[in-house]
Formats: structure tokens, C-alpha cells, sequence
């Protein structure tokens, strides 16, 4: 299988530096790996939400260590995305309080509304529709993670307005 190559622009701007330092100094001098997840976050949201491998490789320079150690954990978090992903990321909990809630039916669902298949980003780059891990709201299955925002107790309804919402840009995406 021929995997598909995207070029992605690297953009440091002096105040996403001043914030990378600002997450680093959080940590003691010889820990800066430490500092690794949250500089990810600031990274990927500055980098149209994903993460190129010489973009990742320009982390573990800014941080001091090897590419592997970058590499490593974004392919080990499901947060970290590889690849150019649709705007909205419906991530849908695919373990047992939510599957025996109908969470897979919801998303053959949303799937077929958008026309699109799990980890295929509408041909608008709008929507895409992803199974994760457990997301620790297991009381409120079904549910799924859209931003920094969980919404829970989905249903067919739910689905529906949260699609019209975000194509009429009314969704915040995070609390930052």
C-alpha cells in the first residue's frame, strides 16, 4: 500500500516560540522532554491541526531530542494527527459502555450523512469521522469529542444539529 505524502508549511512564528518556551521553562532544565505533549498541542493547533514529520522533527530539535522520541508519541496518541484532517473531528468513543449504547450504529450514521468513511475527510476538508479510545465519560455513553468539547448522550437528532451547526460556523472548537 502506497502511502500518500503531504507537504506541510513550518511556521514558528516568534509568539509560538515565546509560548513553546514559555510550556519548556515549566520543567527543570535537564527535563525538557517533559515538556513534549503540551508542546505538541501548541504545535499541531498553530500547524492547521496535524503534524508532518520535518515539522515533528523540528520539535525534537526545539526540545533536544532524537526525532524517534517525537515520532514515538504521535503515533502512539490518537490526538496527534499525521495527515491533513477535515475541520470538525467527530471522534466517537468506541469502547464497551458506548458500543453496548449504540455509539458504532451513530456512526455508520454520521458516516453516510457526510458520505464519507472512518478517517476520510469530506472532499470540503469540513468533517471527518474517527473511532478513539474510551474518553472517560462512560455515564454518558453514547458520546463522542468534537474540539476540546465532549457531547454526550448522542443520538440520531444530536448528530444531525451539530453537522448544521458547524457548516453555519456556529461550533467552538476550543476553550483556549
Amino acid at each position: 500500500m502506497e502511502r500518500k505524502q503531504y507537504h506541510q508549511e513550518i511556521n514558528i512564528t516568534p509568539e509560538l516560540q515565546a509560548r513553546i518556551d514559555e510550556l519548556i521553562s515549566r520543567y527543570p532544565a535537564d527535563k525538557r522532554k517533559s515538556a513534549l505533549l503540551p508542546v505538541l498541542h501548541e504545535v499541531q493547533d498553530a500547524h492547521d491541526n496535524w503534524l508532518s514529520v520535518p515539522l515533528q522533527d523540528k520539535v525534537a530539535e526545539i526540545l533536544g531530542i532524537k526525532p524517534i522520541e517525537v515520532y514515538e508519541v504521535v503515533t502512539f496518541y490518537t490526538m496527534y494527527n499525521q495527515r491533513p484532517i477535515g475541520k470538525y473531528m467527530f471522534e466517537f468513543c468506541q469502547t464497551s459502555p458506548c458500543c453496548l449504547n449504540g455509539v458504532e450504529n451513530l456512526m455508520d450514521y454520521t458516516c453516510k450523512k457526510l458520505g464519507v468513511n472512518v478517517a476520510e475527510p469530506t472532499a470540503d476538508g469540513l468533517f471527518e469521522v474517527r473511532g478513539v479510545e474510551c474518553l472517560g465519560a462512560c455515564g454518558y455513553a453514547p458520546m463522542m469529542q468534537l474540539g476540546d468539547f465532549y457531547v454526550e448522550h448522542l443520538n440520531e437528532e444530536k448528530i444531525d444539529q451539530l453537522i448544521a451547526d458547524c457548516k453555519e460556523n456556529k461550533i467552538t472548537l476550543h476553550d483556549k
